[in-house]
């Protein structure tokens, strides 16, 4: 029964944080008046970061995973 609340609490765990990072993006810093050629157009934009940290959670998730399967199969 212990471990089914375990794996639960992993499982909600992994699910907030992918609900947390999905709406992150990045905003671009105020450019000084004047600056480039094509009026209030900042290099690079909006750099979205989400999918990063998606990729980020979801790989941790799939170590953290890896090594809970490792050591109950070595028990």
């Amino acid at each position: 029964m212990k471990n089914i609340f375990k794996t639960l609490a992993i499982g909600l765990i992994m699910v907030a944080a992918f609900l947390i990072t999905s709406p992150v993006q990045a905003d671009p810093p105020g450019m000084p008046g004047g600056h480039g050629t094509n009026g209030d157009a900042p290099p690079g934009g909006g750099a979205p970061i989400a999918s990063g940290l998606t990729i980020l959670v979801a790989l941790s998730g799939a170590y953290a995973g890896k090594k809970v399967f490792t050591s109950q199969e070595e028990k």
